[in-house]
């Protein structure tokens, strides 16, 4: 069976910084009306629909904020080069505050306590450092998405069978607490599901690998959860097709998949039965409120926990503040909604 669409990387729309209650703080170039700051930005990875989507929407969020930004940084899921192209940013771009999103969320700590000292705030997107001052994380609830896949798969099963859980990186936050979620869910609510974890240090390459070999020795293989629908929908829809079971739900034999991302190529992934479900990240609301975040540490601006009014809810952390966006959980029933950000994408 051939697939029915092309999975293609996803493009920009449009974003509105809205007006949140605030204190005053004080940080190295605070900006005047007269005087924009100046953002440095790393982003993880350009192998992502995911990540090449939120860089598109950082890019529109960053013309309509008033605020000037330095040449994109790529770490490459390397903590060593985004530490380095922090430093670049600092020194040599004269940074006034710097979104990031550190994928080895463990070993940031030092880099995140230096910009401290030097009074730059940092915005980490996505991911939760374990140490290190930030002066916002901007993140979903990660655990959540685990314990939303945990109950679908099951449900879907009837709470039995086999999965395959195509882990992200351990050493990141995201992929402990999309991790751990799922495992505590499964042990507590499906405990006739055997679960197979595959970590695979969110590469494509290797999750394509390390499910052909599991499928060749449990061909009943009856769902699959996947941390992360930009690195591995793709192989895995391959892999699946190789071993001919590449079925439609409905069609006997169909293996249910489960995703998290919330790209335009899994919304039509769903819409052709080839997966079943996938937690929306949102994409466009991480680099609005990254931007957001980023200004308003300029302007001297802190934020206390508490409900926002943009339906998320900011969380204590001991090392900073987070804003928990909302990430729903989206299938056959609700995947044409237009509220969602991939089907506002131009495509």
């Amino acid at each position: 069976m051939k697939l029915a669409r092309t999975w293609s990387t996803a493009a920009a729309a449009t974003a509105v910084l809205t007006t949140l209650a605030l204190a005053t703080a004080c940080y190295r170039g605070a900006a005047s009306e007269d005087d924009r700051p100046t953002i440095g930005i790393d982003v993880p990875r350009s192998d992502s629909d995911f990540w090449n989507s939120y860089v598109h929407y950082l890019k529109k969020d960053i013309r309509s904020a008033g605020v000037d930004d330095l040449p994109v940084t790529n770490s490459q899921n390397d903590v060593h080069r985004l530490i380095a192209n922090m430093e670049v940013l600092q020194k040599t771009g004269g940074a006034d505050a710097i979104i990031m999103a550190p994928q080895d969320s463990g070993a940031i700590a030092s880099t995140l306590d230096a910009l401290a000292d030097e009074k730059i705030p940092v915005i980490s997107v996505d991911t939760r450092p374990d140490e290190g001052d930030v002066y916002m994380v901007v993140r979903a609830d990660n655990r959540a998405y685990g314990t939303k896949a945990c109950e679908f798969l099951g449900e879907q099963l009837d709470g039995e069978g086999k999965v395959a859980e195509l882990q992200g990186a351990l050493d990141s936050i995201n992929g402990r607490d999309r991790s751990e979620a799922f495992a505590e869910c499964m042990e507590t609510k499906f405990p006739k599901i055997r679960v197979f974890e595959l970590p695979t240090d969110w590469e494509g390459d290797v999750a394509s690998t390390k499910l052909q070999s599991l499928l060749a020795q449990h061909p009943d293989l009856g769902g699959i959860y996947m941390q992360a629908g930009g690195v591995f929908l793709h192989p895995t829809l391959e892999v699946l097709e190789e071993n001919s079971l590449l079925k439609p739900a409905g069609e006997k034999g169909h293996i249910t998949v489960v995703s998290n991302d919330g790209i335009p190529q899994e919304f039509d992934a769903i819409r052709d039965g080839y997966i079943d479900a996938t937690v929306s990240q949102p994409a466009d609301l991480y680099a609005k409120y990254a931007v957001y975040y980023a200004k308003a540490a300029t302007e001297g601006r802190t934020f206390k926990p508490g409900p926002t009014d943009h339906g998320s809810t900011i969380v204590e952390l001991p090392n900073g503040l987070e804003d928990q966006l909302p990430a729903p959980l989206v299938t056959k029933e609700n995947v044409d909604d237009r509220s969602m950000w991939a089907n506002s994408v131009p495509r």
